[in-house]
């Protein structure tokens, strides 16, 4: 643990009522032993602006009450505490949860790219600049998650987003040596496309960039549904025995994905990267709940495959983990990993989408092929599931 006095963080959040990002999030830090950590959080969480109060389940007000966090009813006066200057070390924003409306790929429409315009419009009038942690994806739509990511870089904000997953806990343990050649990877998930979509993908990204030359962008995605899956599973191969081993893991060795039937009427994302790299997500919400990875190195004939174990219940450790990547960034002004990451996970997510929407389209993404960067080191959950952070 590092000697130096807790960071101010000022929160700006969709809503607070139980077990919401920002529950399990922002009451870790102002409760950290109710959540299992031994150590608190060198984070102080300053004030709140909170987009909605929602009827009867609110704990925003409750929560500041108790521990005397204002609540201030603009961006500008929670980053500023009420004054004409920055007053805080950083900035938390969770855009998840909330009674938001669904477009017509039944996205839901959080209001990330307006929440963080009025952080920048703060920082602007305060005359500050402070690290700003966005919670999961950017945004639904990939012209408002590049205008977040291309307005960070022009105003010098240091800026980390993304989800737990790519920091939860492994089964096995299992993580690749940067500069390992991959020919072929595949991600699974559950769930709806949309919000736990993006999870499925990260836990492919997180999993891909660490391959020979880092990560070079993607070329074109597609979404594969009923026939077109039925059609993809029989003839892709390779894709097909790499899901197999994946979730072998959990549903043992006789474990066959033969059609989607299988799969309970999936859907599985296809991915082709700048590269050369072809690389799938299944989202196959009637084998279990499950996130993992599988992929298969150039000199080893045996698929790699490992499950992202989550904490449900009782504590939700995974948040812990992301919490101290927040915490590290907020200490060193350096994000802990690179946003970049979550530039692309973005942009592929809405991009499949778009493919599903459409009932299986090529959808070609030069916007996508451009995005290239190195990963960086940064620990995962240790064994057993539960450890606290």
């Amino acid at each position: 643990m590092s000697d130096q006095a807790p960071k101010r963080v000022a929160a700006v959040i969709t809503e607070w009522r139980k077990l919401s990002h920002a529950d399990v999030l922002l009451s870790r830090i102002l409760e950290p032993e109710r959540w299992g950590h031994e150590h608190p959080f060198q984070l102080k969480l300053a004030a709140i602006y909170a987009d909605q109060f929602p009827d009867k389940i609110d704990l925003c007000r409750d929560y500041c009450r108790r521990h005397q966090v204002p609540i201030y009813p603009t961006i500008k006066g929670a980053i500023g505490l009420g004054g004409s200057r920055v007053a805080v070390d950083g900035v938390l924003l969770i855009g998840e949860h909330g009674q938001y409306p669904l477009n017509g790929r039944n996205q839901q429409l959080y209001p990330r790219r307006r929440l963080f315009e009025g952080i920048v419009d703060a920082f602007r009038l305060l005359k500050g600049r402070v690290p700003v942690f966005n919670d999961k994806h950017l945004s639904y739509d990939w012209l408002m998650a590049r205008w977040m990511y291309d307005v960070a870089r022009h105003e010098g904000i240091p800026l980390m987003a993304g989800s737990s997953l790519p920091v939860a806990w492994r089964h096995p343990q299992f993580e690749y040596p940067i500069g390992t050649e991959l020919t072929r990877a595949v991600g699974a998930g559950y769930g709806g496309l949309d919000a736990y979509g993006f999870h499925a993908i990260e836990t492919l990204q997180c999993m891909v960039e660490r391959r020979k030359g880092g990560e070079t962008g993607v070329a074109a995605v597609q979404s594969l549904s009923g026939p077109l899956l039925d059609q993809a599973l029989k003839e892709d191969v390779e894709t097909r025995d790499l899901l197999n081993s994946l979730y072998r893991n959990r549903h043992g060795a006789q474990f066959q994905i033969e059609s989607s039937a299988t799969a309970n009427r999936g859907t599985l994302w296809k991915i082709r990267y700048e590269d050369g790299l072809d690389a799938a997500v299944g989202m196959f919400e009637g084998l279990g709940p499950i996130f993992g990875f599988a992929g298969r190195r150039r000199d080893k004939s045996e698929a790699d495959a490992t499950i992202f174990e989550l904490e449900e219940g009782r504590y939700y450790g995974h948040f812990g983990y992301l919490l101290r990547a927040v915490e590290r960034m907020m200490l060193t002004g350096v994000p802990s990993y690179p946003v970049e990451r979550t530039l692309l996970t973005t942009g592929l997510l809405a991009s499949l989408l778009q493919s599903h929407s459409e009932g299986g389209t090529h959808v070609a993404t030069p916007h996508l092929a451009e995005i290239r960067y190195q990963p960086r080191l940064w620990p995962i959950a240790p064994d057993p599931v539960g450890t606290p952070a």
